[in-house]
């Protein structure tokens, strides 16, 4: 379908005429219910010009609330305050400028409000966001604390001095970010990322000081809240006060009552740590001092024993029976040696008796030939031999003369 299109290059219209075709076609609108955040609020000669942005996405648009209206309007109005408003759209052709003059003005009923952050709050309890058993611990000492808070903020000085007072070599890491309004959440993520990225960084705390429910709400938004969630480094919030519970409070590892008390919570008290320290030393010096004295008494003790307070008690105590086993020693060796030597003299008998010397001292004689063969017969040798005789005592030697073999053997 073809646009439709109005006037000619020849034929145009006048800026006057487009500007009140705009200002018909927008005043046919009539009057609107708007929700929204007021991101502006600026009041000028009693008459008040803002911004109205959209609840969940980026749209904003400008409205403005004459004076006579808004001596009518109850309550107090600010940045940051979520409203409903009862809206004329304007268009001035003059300026070229569109408007929503504000009828009436009222704020979000706070009931509708923590409905809605109850539905989330449970919603995301169930995805397990707020379970104890992924909280982080919080580093003992941590080298560097990371701070997101607002700019030259009281939650800023609190957390500073009092961290400094504790433990006066805690180094800090700000980032300052909007603290209410519609720049909360895209400001305190983007420190959070800065932070994140800091290998430095052990801990970060994001503070700020006490404020009504509704400039509290930033803190309680999802993505802020999914987004600290899946931080690696530990986060404390410090939102408010003990009161004070947006979700933030919930994901966070740790949930500080204040800002001081977060400054408590992410740093030791060198007072106390030294006096830790202090009582550790005496206890561990008591201890010893015991050991040491149960030990010296227990080395008396011992000392005070007759074996070694006279030591040679005890030789003086085995000196008899020392002298019996060696006496007894002495008679079974000189048994042994008796008996042995009645058995070599036996044994030296029987040698004898058995030994070739004993037939020679009977007057026996061993005769050799040359080879050294024992001569058993006479016809073993010839005449002219000569002989090795052995008699008894000593040796001959011989010559054969004749040989007279034995008749009877050779027969």
């Amino acid at each position: 379908m073809a646009e439709r299109i109005t006037g000619t290059p020849d034929e145009p219209w006048s800026v006057e005429r487009l500007g009140a075709e705009l200002k018909s076609y927008i005043g046919r609108l009539g009057h609107l219910w708007v929700e929204g955040e007021i991101t502006q609020w600026s009041n000028s000669r009693g008459n008040v010009f803002g911004k109205l942005k959209d609840v969940a996405g980026d749209s904003t648009v400008a409205f403005n609330v004459w004076s006579s209206t808004l001596s009518r309007i109850e309550g107090e109005f600010s940045q940051g305050d979520r409203v409903v408003a009862l809206v004329k759209p304007d268009y001035w052709p003059r300026g070229g400028t569109l408007s929503m003059v504000t009828v009436q003005l009222r704020h979000v009923g706070i009931g509708d409000l923590l409905a809605r952050l109850e539905a989330l709050r449970r919603s995301l309890a169930a995805e397990g966001l707020f379970d104890a058993a992924r909280k982080r611990p919080l580093p003992f000492l941590p080298g560097v604390v990371g701070l997101i808070t607002g700019r030259d903020s009281d939650a800023e000085k609190d957390v500073l001095r009092n961290a400094q007072l504790r433990w006066p070599g805690v180094r800090f890491r700000v980032e300052h970010a909007a603290v209410q309004g519609d720049q909360t959440v895209p400001t305190v993520l983007a420190a959070l990322a800065r932070l994140e990225a800091d290998p430095e960084v052990d801990v970060i705390v994001i503070a700020r000081g006490g404020g009504d429910f509704q400039n509290l709400l930033g803190f309680s938004d999802e993505s802020l809240v999914r987004t600290v969630a899946a931080a690696t480094t530990p986060v404390v919030s410090a939102i408010g006060h003990e009161n004070d519970r947006p979700l933030l409070d919930d994901v966070a590892d740790l949930r500080a009552s204040t800002p001081t008390d977060a400054a408590k919570r992410v740093v030791p008290d060198v007072a106390e740590e030294l006096s830790r320290i202090a009582q550790a030393r005496a206890m561990l010096r008591a201890r010893v001092t015991q050991h040491v004295a149960r030990e010296a008494e227990r080395l008396e003790s011992f000392r005070s024993r007759p074996a070694l307070a006279r030591p040679e008690t005890m030789i003086e105590s085995r000196a008899d029976d020392l002298a019996r086993l060696t006496a007894r020693a002495d008679e079974l060796a000189g048994r042994v040696v008796e008996l042995g030597g009645q058995q070599l003299g036996h044994l030296r008998q029987t040698l004898r008796a058995l030994s070739p010397q004993s037939t020679l001292d009977r007057g026996y004689a061993v005769v050799q030939a040359e080879g050294g063969s024992v001569l058993r017969a006479a016809d073993a040798a010839r005449p002219g031999d000569r002989l090795l005789v052995t008699v008894a005592s000593g040796s001959l030697d011989a010559s054969v003369v004749a040989v007279r073999p034995d008749d009877a053997a050779t027969a």
